[in-house]
């Protein structure tokens, strides 16, 4: 009751001022608040004064004049990938193949991403699409299928490039997938497995080949030890038989030297023991008194005792005559 008693004591402008003042507060209050922004870390905010640049915003707490400027693009300076649909290209040997790639890109420079193209990445998309028309032509299937390094290379220089102007950098492009027609498919199946069958034939024959080669080695070698065997064997046999010769030669040898040595010691001892003139003399007349007894037949006598054996037995007649 008593508070009553005191609004109807205030003058009723007073109260609309302090409403209008309390209004007024809120909404300066909003209009504070509403131009003070944050960048995040990895984003940076292109901002505009009355719809032309004024400035690029970094991380951190940014104020902007109310009405005036305005954050136009908040762009994300993070490494960013574009995976784009397969497209269709023709090969230079007129096969068509889907082909999708990946390309990954960075912005570099906020104000030129933000106003060198109105679509980045719809610009992309149709620049490496028309990239690998290009590539693709110059290639056949076969060179298509086993490129995609050079491919992935060729692409990134010319996105690269293209994009420059738009203060995008193109890391590396990435041919994700090349899908030939079903027929062509079906095709290549067949001569890779036409390939593997004749792989392994080849496989299979160089083994036999191996094989053989590796026999007629070992039979050769045996033949070639063999016969070397067969040579050692009859070395040492003439060997044996030449040593064996060569001692009954050298017994031979010895025998004759021992004979001949024999020969001479008798010799020797025959001249040694050979008698004197007066010894054969004397021997003569004891054979010429055995002749004088009539009792020897035949006697040998030296030629020089024979004229006195021949007187002798001339003697002994005349006694046997008496």
């Amino acid at each position: 009751m008593n508070s009553f008693v005191l609004l109807e004591g205030v003058n009723p402008g007073i109260v609309a001022l302090i409403v209008v003042l309390v209004v007024l507060f809120l909404v300066f209050l909003a209009l504070v608040l509403s131009n003070i922004k944050i960048m995040g870390q990895t984003e940076k905010g292109i901002i505009e004064h009355l719809g032309t640049y004024k400035t690029t915003w970094d991380t951190g707490l940014h104020v902007k004049m109310p009405f005036f400027d305005k954050v136009a693009m908040r762009i994300d300076m993070r490494e960013q990938v574009g995976d784009f649909p397969p497209q269709n290209v023709i090969t230079k040997d007129n096969v068509t193949i889907q082909i999708d790639t990946v390309v990954f890109f960075q912005v570099t420079d906020p104000k030129l991403y933000a106003y060198g193209v109105s679509n980045p990445i719809k610009a992309i998309e149709l620049l490496s699409s028309t990239t690998l028309r290009n590539i693709i032509g110059e290639l056949d299937l076969d060179n298509t299928l086993t490129s995609r390094d050079i491919i992935n290379e060729k692409m990134r220089k010319i996105l690269d490039e293209a994009t420059d102007p738009w203060g995008i950098k193109v890391n590396r492009v990435e041919v994700k997938n090349i899908l030939p027609p079903r027929d062509i498919q079906e095709a290549m199946e067949r001569q890779m497995r036409a390939e593997r069958e004749k792989r392994e034939k080849v496989l299979l024959a160089e083994g036999q080949k191996q094989s053989a080669i590796l026999i007629a080695e070992g039979n050769k070698e045996s033949m070639i030890l063999n016969a070397e065997a067969e040579k050692q064997a009859m070395i040492k046999k003439a060997e044996g038989e030449a040593t064996k010769m060569r001692e009954l030669k050298q017994a031979e040898a010895d025998g004759i030297k021992m004979v001949r040595e024999a020969e001479a010691a008798g010799m020797r001892a025959l001249k040694d023991a050979a008698p004197d003139e007066a010894v054969l003399r004397l021997r003569g007349y004891e054979a010429l008194g055995r002749v004088a007894d009539g009792q020897a037949t035949k006697i040998f006598l030296p030629s020089d005792l024979q004229p006195l054996a021949a007187a002798a037995t001339a003697v002994s007649e005349s006694i046997k005559a008496k």
